[in-house]
């Protein structure tokens, strides 16, 4: 009876049988595209991302169960290292992810490019090294000999052998300079380096005329990010030593509290130190105005 109390009316109200019919439509296809939508994101369907540093790119490439899309930002040439190595990965190792992801990677090239020689004759070590990061080079090792210009570079050398500006070596290489001692007593403060990578390190040392002595990675799974825990001599901002003094490096794979941590625990703030100053003729200065 209530059934065809409700029919009849429907029928002497058409307007009101219209509304529920078109509520009735505008929820069905609520429920349509809420479960596209769950099929879309792949809710629930997560899996964990495995560590991949040190594989082989086309490797890891050919075996991906899970469609991930690897994109390579970056591709580093070295010596005797094989081509295609993955040396970063983007998400790390353990982040959960979904199908189709997208993975940023670094890896080793497969040969080198060329670069040229800048012309670095009369330059500081801090320019030269510069000069040579821009180029695609690295600075090997600083050789001190007698020589007025104090700090000037005078020549280098790649594998031993004298290259000249503007002529094209291989993307990547070392290359050892030759630098002016002046009047024999060029000394330089130890940069603070904890909790720094290999690359920022070796650039702090270098730019200060300091060598970069036996760098120490036992343990370490990623050598790209690996942090400096403990260096040789330390640092004190006081104690000089002369120009060419190797720094010895031992490296660990750490987090960033961790980093924190260790910065803490040798009571420096790192982000309040204060390197000496590169005077126009190329000599650094500390606060008294003595040049070293």
């Amino acid at each position: 009876m209530a059934k065809q109390t409700f029919i009849q009316f429907l029928q002497k109200y058409p307007v009101v049988k219209h509304l529920l019919l078109m509520l009735g439509v505008s929820l069905a296809i609520l429920v349509v595209v809420f479960v596209l939508i769950k099929i879309y994101a792949r809710q629930g369907q997560e899996y964990e991302l495995h560590d991949i540093v040190g594989m082989n790119y086309e490797s890891v490439r050919d075996n991906n169960e899970l469609s991930l899309r690897y994109v390579v930002m970056d591709s580093i040439y070295k010596p005797g290292v094989e081509g295609g190595l993955i040396l970063t990965q983007d998400p790390k190792p353990g982040t959960m992810i979904k199908k189709g992801r997208k993975i940023y990677i670094t890896m080793t090239a497969y040969s080198a490019e060329d670069a040229v020689m800048p012309e670095l004759s009369g330059s500081t070590v801090r320019q030269a090294v510069s000069h040579l990061e821009s180029a695609g080079l690295q600075v090997g090792s600083l050789k001190f000999v007698d020589d007025p210009y104090k700090n000037a570079i005078l020549g280098q050398s790649v594998g031993g052998k004298n290259v000249y500006a503007g002529q094209q070596i291989p993307r990547g290489s070392m290359v050892d300079l030759t630098v002016g001692l002046g009047d024999g007593k060029g000394e330089s403060v130890v940069p603070f380096v904890i909790g720094k990578t290999s690359s920022r390190a070796r650039r702090d040392i270098l730019v200060l005329s300091l060598n970069v002595g036996r760098e120490h990675y036992k343990g370490v799974k990623d050598k790209q990010n690996a942090v400096v825990y403990r260096q040789d001599p330390d640092y004190t901002g006081i104690s000089k030593y002369p120009f060419g003094t190797s720094v010895e490096l031992w490296y660990c794979d750490a987090t960033n509290e961790e980093i924190d941590r260790m910065v803490k625990e040798f009571k420096v703030d790192s982000s309040k130190i204060i390197l000496p100053a590169e005077t126009e003729e190329g000599f650094f200065s500390d606060d008294d105005g003595y040049q070293w």
